[in-house]
């Protein structure tokens, strides 16, 4: 490695931990958010996104659960590699499954055709935010 390089690379290191912790910062927030809310309020939420209460409960417990876990991570001066492809991964699988459910299991409505592929962009454009910084770091 040149001078050059090892140069810039010491002061893009900081900046890209620090945008990766709260790139898993906002998913933590935004999933353990829905997470919670889907506890709170499955009944209601339920009937309007044509999703079961049970699944509802279920998708809740998860999310609190992963959202916690993504706080603990982003709190970290430097979270660990391979803890933050791991979360990487959940987030494409969570993509994923999200519009294979929509079509095979869930009956949903109108307003559920339309929150299933939002939050499923939007959990997919967190997990190429967290990749792509995450590359940015040095090895």
């Amino acid at each position: 490695m040149s001078a050059h390089t090892l140069t810039t690379a010491r002061r893009t290191a900081p900046a890209s931990r620090t945008a990766l912790r709260r790139w898993l910062a906002l998913d933590a927030v935004v999933s353990g958010g829905n997470g919670l809310a889907y506890l709170a309020f499955p009944g209601p939420l339920g009937e309007l996104l044509g999703v079961g209460r049970s699944t509802l409960l279920e998708l809740g417990a998860v999310l609190a659960v992963f959202g916690l876990a993504v706080g603990l991570l982003a709190a970290r001066p430097q979270p660990p590699g391979p803890a933050v492809r791991a979360v990487i991964g959940i987030n494409l699988a969570w993509t994923v499954l999200s519009v294979v459910a929509m079509e095979l299991w869930f009956e949903p409505t109108t307003a559920g055709y339309v929150w299933i592929p939002l939050q499923a962009a939007t959990v997919a454009l967190f997990a190429t935010l967290q990749l792509t910084t995450l590359r940015r770091l040095p090895a």
